[in-house]
């Protein structure tokens, strides 16, 4: 057997789906679908858009910051540091001022749940980009006080196995890792995630919204799709809970893009063709496939076109200011189909507006 001839067989195979897909064997692939966007639809002029939207704003649910607010916040900060928009950057830091002065500190909840936890992430975003150590205490001590009462598992004690969580807890640890450098919040936000996947993902690889609720809420596995692709970007290769969160998001990727609507649009039930166009779920969905594509993670043959057509149908629900249109409001836990179909859509919500400066910076992103 001539092994000289099969091995240059198959990298020349391998060189050539390399270049019909734009994947090379480097860390990131590239791909033509990212560039030559339609006037007003850059991801440098959207982002720019939603970010600067925030600026006036105060909270969207008195009297505490909500989660949807804190991470339309920590990635407008992120798309100010990518853009090199000092300016932005600077009203955006400017905005946690209130929480510095006396009786600021009333407008965050200390409760101990994972939707008031989160906020840890703006503080922990604020010290990555200052290096101001009054920042790091607040967003460390959330990061910690999560894990204060770990289960018999070694998972938070804010676990309850909602979908929202796989972003709400994961995104925290994570931004406390990329704080402090420590990786133990890399590991714990790990193992948060395989124990969900573990429990929650199901045989056609999406996500009930909670194990007694079989319904498969976009916006609830939109923040699945987010929190999977944001470990992914940060943990390393040879990190033992990397495969397992590989495999969960690879099962995801392939029944999303069978859902996609012909218009790039995902729907208030991903599985519902008679439920709503949903614009929140959308946005999760499509950032999580421009990363997949660029780290290589997804084929961009099949992939890279769906990661644009999400963009571009976004794109079409932004007002001039900035808005983000037809965004599922707050959505509990109810067993009835006919529940997730009734819920409203409004209008400039930050469920709808983080999903978008995602999408943005991922475009924008060299890698």
């Amino acid at each position: 057997m001539n092994y000289k001839n099969i091995s240059f067989k198959f990298l020349f195979t391998a060189a050539l789906l390399g270049l019909l897909t734009g994947c090379t064997t480097t860390k990131t692939c590239k791909t033509d679908a990212f560039s030559d966007w339609p006037a007003g639809k850059s991801p440098r002029e959207i982002g720019y858009k939603v970010a600067t939207n925030m600026l006036p704003r105060w909270i969207v649910t008195k009297p505490y910051v909500h989660y949807a607010e804190d991470s339309t916040w920590v990635h407008g900060l992120q798309f100010a540091a990518l853009t090199g928009d000092a300016q932005l950057k600077e009203a955006l830091i400017r905005r946690y001022d209130r929480f510095l002065e006396p009786g600021g500190t009333n407008l965050i909840s200390m409760k101990q749940h994972v939707d008031h936890s989160i906020f840890g992430i703006v503080p922990l975003e604020l010290y990555i980009q200052t290096k101001d150590a009054k920042f790091l205490k607040l967003g460390k001590f959330l990061a910690d006080r999560q894990w204060a009462n770990p289960t018999p598992e070694g998972l938070s004690g804010e676990t309850r196995f909602w979908i929202d969580d796989m972003y709400m807890i994961t995104i925290l640890q994570l931004q406390a890792y990329r704080a402090t450098g420590d990786k133990v919040y890399l590991d714990r936000a790990a193992l948060e995630m395989v124990a969900y996947l573990d429990k929650l993902q199901q045989p056609n690889g999406l996500f009930y919204h909670g194990p007694d609720f079989p319904f498969f809420w976009g916006r609830g596995n939109g923040w699945v799709a987010a929190g999977m692709t944001e470990l992914l970007r940060f943990l390393p290769n040879n990190h033992p809970q990397r495969p397992r969160i590989l495999k969960g998001y690879l099962k995801m990727m392939s029944i999303l893009l069978k859902y996609q609507d012909p218009d790039g649009m995902w729907h208030q039930l991903v599985d519902g063709p008679d439920s709503y166009k949903e614009t929140s779920c959308t946005g999760m969905f499509t950032y999580a496939m421009i990363n997949g594509v660029k780290h290589g993670w997804l084929p961009a043959s099949q992939y890279a076109e769906a990661a644009r057509k999400g963009w571009l149908a976004l794109t079409d629900y932004i007002d001039a200011d900035g808005n983000v249109d037809q965004v599922c409001v707050g959505t509990g836990q109810k067993n009835s189909r006919q529940f997730y179909l009734d819920r409203p859509r409004v209008k400039g919500d930050h469920h709808g507006q983080a999903p978008t400066l995602w999408c943005a910076m991922a475009l924008l992103r060299s890698e």
